[in-house]
């Protein structure tokens, strides 16, 4: 059920109709919404993947039953509690989304020492979702034994914070203490920004129909066959992907928190202009906000963080960055895009040490150029995500920095599609920085005429009907 189809704006009226009408009526208690919500959420859910709605079920009663089992427990049952839930929810993770490339690996490495493995070659089909959720759960359970939160009682409860629809399938990451407490507020239909909402969700469906599926066109043939177009094409679809995958998740983003503002839930921001960073750290802090959030919580301060000398630091940057990669997909190139990731933060923080660096950015023309440093970095990275195997990683750096006129070249097509997406772009985030700063355009929305605003979003949508290009899933639907 994707989030552009006709199907979804069906599903979607209908929870909307019971969310808000059902605690209106005189003979339902106003928390009635909530399990329908969660049954909604498993239909939504089995519409993408019937076979593993036990998995996630699965996954909310081990880790709902752990969270109680800590509340009266000593500090070293705790411990094996809060192991049982690493290994449970990892091994599970594990198994779906890396045994292929686990197996892969092993055999390479067995053939290189001219032996044969003896593991056992399975077509396992990754779970939709399963790497958003299973770190959504593990954010329980760890925020528990750390007395962040107390355990929740409800079962239900405890099973929609974990399969609630709009960000299941590829978050945001929300964490419990954040979610859970929206379930114990009572929301009239005036408390709740209806407007915002609605402008969201209607912008995440042009970012993604009519933006990211265009310009798709252009990275797809880059990737397929780099070898047979020219330095140019190759130069334009690089960006033209950089823009892609932003207009895409940014896109399903937007459709995931508008779809829950019209709820009345509030979920976590997911980006903030990631192009705009001006150096790798404020790059992270924009982009996929709930992951880098997530990794920085779980992973990098336990590791230690910035508390043990230098090269501890480097090396955590470095091996959350990794872990970071890898869990974007069982691709030893998804392991570099995460590794360059982490060299770039650990080179920052090297040489954010001395003076003449920070004296620097005193600088506006410095600022400037550090700031078109990181998105040439970033771009040039996106390579890393964006390949199916290594081969063609080579091949496109290869037409990148070895020019030559020779294969196909960008066609006047292929360039109005690109510079319009790239003008949208900016203007987008032009709209955005002011926002960013004076709020201006939440004001105005508000202050809007009920009809001037009825005409602007169904203007809006049929647009992104008549605009919009062959459908395809969102990118991040397979992670």
């Amino acid at each position: 059920m994707n989030f552009t189809t006709p199907l979804y704006s069906l599903f979607f009226a209908c929870i909307f109709l019971l969310r808000w009408i059902l605690p209106r009526l005189p003979f339902f208690p106003r928390w009635i919404p909530f399990p329908f919500l969660l049954v909604g959420s498993y239909l939504f859910y089995f519409s993408w993947s019937p076979k593993f709605g036990s998995l996630i079920l699965a996954t909310s009663v081990l880790d709902y039953s752990v969270g109680l089992a800590m509340e009266k427990s000593s500090a070293r049952r705790k411990k094996g509690l809060l192991l049982l839930s690493l290994c449970g929810n990892l091994s599970v993770l594990g198994f779906f989304k890396y045994y292929g490339f686990f197996l892969q690996s092993a055999n390479a490495l067995f053939s290189a020492f001219g032996l044969s493995s003896a593991l056992p070659a399975l077509n396992v089909v990754l779970p939709v979702g399963i790497s958003f959720y299973t770190f959504q759960s593990l954010s329980y359970t760890i925020d528990v034994y750390r007395g962040v939160i107390p355990p929740e009682r409800s079962f239900w409860r405890y099973a929609l914070f974990l399969s609630f629809f709009p960000q299941l399938v590829a978050g945001p990451i929300v964490p419990a203490k954040e979610f859970l407490p929206q379930l114990d507020r009572w929301l009239s239909w005036e408390d709740f920004p209806f407007r915002s909402g609605l402008v969201l969700l209607v912008v995440g469906v042009w970012k993604k129909a009519v933006l990211a599926d265009h310009i798709a066109v252009l990275p797809d043939v880059l990737f397929q066959n780099p070898v047979f177009v020219s330095s140019a094409f190759a130069w334009v679809g690089v960006f033209a992907y950089a823009l892609q995958i932003y207009f895409d998740f940014s896109g399903y983003t937007d459709i995931a928190i508008g779809s829950a503002l019209l709820l009345g839930f509030r979920l976590t921001e997911n980006f903030r202009m990631p192009y705009l960073a001006s150096n790798f750290s404020d790059f992270w802090r924009r982009w996929h906000i709930s992951l880098s959030s997530w990794l920085k919580n779980y992973l990098y301060i336990p590791l230690g963080g910035n508390r043990n000398g230098e090269v501890r630091t480097y090396s955590n940057l470095f091996v959350t960055m990794l872990l970071g990669g890898l869990w974007h997909g069982a691709s030893w190139n998804f392991v570099v895009w995460g590794g360059i990731h982490g060299i770039f933060l650990a080179l920052e923080k090297f040489f954010a040490r001395f003076s003449l660096f920070q004296s620097a950015f005193d600088s506006s023309v410095f600022r400037f150029l550090y700031r078109c440093v990181v998105v040439f970095s970033v771009v040039l990275a996106w390579v890393f995500f964006r390949s199916p195997d290594w081969g063609r990683t080579q091949a496109v750096f290869s037409k990148l920095f070895f020019l030559s006129s020779a294969g196909v070249s960008p066609g006047d097509q292929s360039l109005k599609i690109f510079f319009g997406c790239l003008l949208l772009f900016l203007l987008g985030t032009w709209i955005g920085k002011r926002e960013e700063s004076r709020g201006s355009f939440t004001c105005w929305l508000e202050r809007l005429p009920a009809w001037i605003f009825t005409c602007g979003i169904v203007t809006a949508l049929v647009s992104a009907v008549l605009l919009s290009a062959e459908s395809q899933p969102f990118l991040y639907f397979v992670f």
